[in-house]
């Protein structure tokens, strides 16, 4: 069953009341035993275990040094972003800098890898049919492409930030879709009434479909994109409306359309990754149920916030499985503004906060859109990105390669090393090719391998009697079709293209080794 017809039969066995309890207990660290994808059976390297059984001599024909620098790979880094739910920088808003040079301030800084978008459904499509997308989009686009980084996004389909003025609907899809009062709230200094659209209601589900469709079509295939956050309920679509009740009629409605919702954008998105958010299920709208569905579909996790999540999120990010990336972001000090970072015995409090990114093996953090805080804040205190930089995600390097003779040929067993956090997200390819292209040999690992601070070995058998250089090179699947290459963070010289050059021996070389 591929990976289409699988979310779909999930989510009508999830929306069946026979099959499943409208009252099911929150996901607590349940979580799919195996990947949904890797590579088929005859692109599945052999990964050991290489006893000797044929003692016919052996010798190490490479043995790298891990790197401490940065390297700027798929799947990991820092994210930049270049809109929030308020819109973009302070400064921005004020009219003190235009948008496009917020957007390259962002870019420029010299440790953001991904820039991110998070803005509303008005800010995307403008009338039924097709994308109107702001001109935040098309900056950002292009900042990517010039300083060499990556793209993602949420689009929020509620927003409490400007309610009850404002609301996060397209005025086409406002006129169509009640509002559904759900409670007083103090905020910005006062008390406001908050409102909620009737998600279940049908034209706002055939809305939401062609927004959904229109996003994939876009975006899906977009070289540049990293992944996109999963559309959820209530304010800031993480699944929650705070203390407030949901506009929902009862649990079991809530639950099904969120189910719905959710398999109709894992339908759509077949390329990029999408992101879900461990919110616990405050709100009564099958959050676990969501999760679950994602996680099996091999979607990524996010939480965002480190400091003030419940113990159940920092569970379930510290026992994902290992093909899973864990996205994070700060909910309260996250504008790296001096002035609120209160200084602790040996650490402050946001160097405190980036330092647990660690702890529960993330992938990614997240910078607000502040860039002249970000570049004050690390000029200052450049620890916590340092420690980032040279340790969250993965970090792959082939720490051993070893030749030895097997039956009439030679083999190489590549042993790749994590030192990174967390394990591959997706699957690792390897590739050994010779210069002149007439040996070509590409297999891959299990998906998720290797685990962090882990070693996972793989043999290739070369044609009979090759001697010669050949290069190693490494490439993430992160979806079934989606392969991105991956430099080696090694400090021994690499390709151009983030290869190694392995020397393999002639049978008459004096290195060769023979018994224990």
């Amino acid at each position: 069953m591929n990976r289409r017809d699988f979310v779909k039969a999930t989510a009508l066995s999830a929306a069946s009341p026979v099959a499943r309890s409208a009252f099911a207990s929150p996901l607590s660290g349940c979580t799919p035993a195996a990947p949904p994808f890797g590579p088929p059976p005859a692109q599945r390297l052999d990964q050991g275990p290489f006893t000797i059984d044929q003692d016919a001599g052996w010798q190490t024909v490479l043995f790298t040094t891990p790197s401490e620098k940065p390297i700027p790979n798929p799947g990991l880094g820092l994210v930049g972003y270049t809109w929030e739910e308020n819109g973009p920088s302070v400064a921005a808003r004020e009219g003190r800098e235009s948008l496009e040079q917020s957007i390259e301030k962002m870019a420029s800084l010299p440790f953001v890898d991904v820039l991110y978008i998070r803005c509303d459904w008005r800010n995307v499509q403008k009338q039924a049919g097709r994308l109107d997308l702001d001109p935040v989009w098309p900056l950002t686009f292009d900042a990517a492409k010039r300083h060499g980084l990556r793209i993602a996004f949420r689009i929020q389909l509620s927003n409490p930030e400007f309610e009850p003025e404002r609301v996060a609907l397209p005025d086409f899809v406002r006129a169509r879709v009640p509002l559904a009062p759900i409670g007083k709230k103090k905020r910005h200094g006062g008390m406001v009434e908050f409102s909620e659209p009737r998600y279940d209601a049908p034209a706002f589900q055939q809305a939401f479909s062609e927004l959904n469709t229109l996003l994939a079509e876009r975006f899906d295939r977009d070289p540049l994109m990293e992944w996109v956050d999963l559309m959820m309920y209530g304010f800031w679509g993480e699944g929650h409306t705070s203390d407030l009740p949901n506009p929902f009629p009862d649990p079991l409605t809530a639950r099904r359309t969120f189910e719905r919702m959710t398999a109709q954008q894992l339908e759509a998105w077949k390329q990029v990754p999408i992101a879900v958010n461990t919110q616990p299920d405050i709100s009564a709208v099958g959050n676990a149920e969501v999760l679950d569905l994602c996680l099996r579909a091999g979607a990524w996790m996010r939480t965002d916030s480190i400091h003030d999540e419940e113990p159940i999120q920092m569970d379930q990010f510290s026992n994902r499985p290992a093909w899973i990336a864990g996205i994070l972001e700060d909910g309260d000090l996250r504008r790296y503004d001096l002035a609120e970072v209160s200084e602790g015995p040996g650490v402050n409090a946001m160097e405190n906060r980036m330092l647990h990114v660690l702890d529960i093996r993330g992938n990614y953090w997240a910078l607000w859109t502040e860039a002249d805080n970000l570049r004050r804040y690390f000029e200052r205190y450049p620890r916590g990105f340092e420690r980032l930089q040279t340790s969250l995600g993965y970090r792959l390097r082939p720490a051993w390669v070893w030749q030895r003779k097997r039956f009439d040929t030679f083999e190489l067993i590549v042993g790749v090393a994590n030192r990174g956090v967390a394990g591959v997200p997706g699957t690792l390819w390897l590739t050994l090719e010779s210069a002149d292209g007439k040996v070509r040999l590409r297999g891959a690992l299990d998906s998720g391998q290797p685990q962090a601070g882990g070693l996972r070995q793989a043999s290739f058998l070369l044609p009979g009697g090759y001697s010669g250089p050949v290069r190693l090179a490494a490439e993430l699947e992160v979806r079934p079709g989606n392969v991105r290459r991956v430099r080696w963070a090694c400090e021994q010289p690499l390709e151009a293209d983030g290869s190694i050059t392995i020397d393999v021996k002639a049978a008459g070389d004096p290195g060769w080794r023979k018994g224990i």
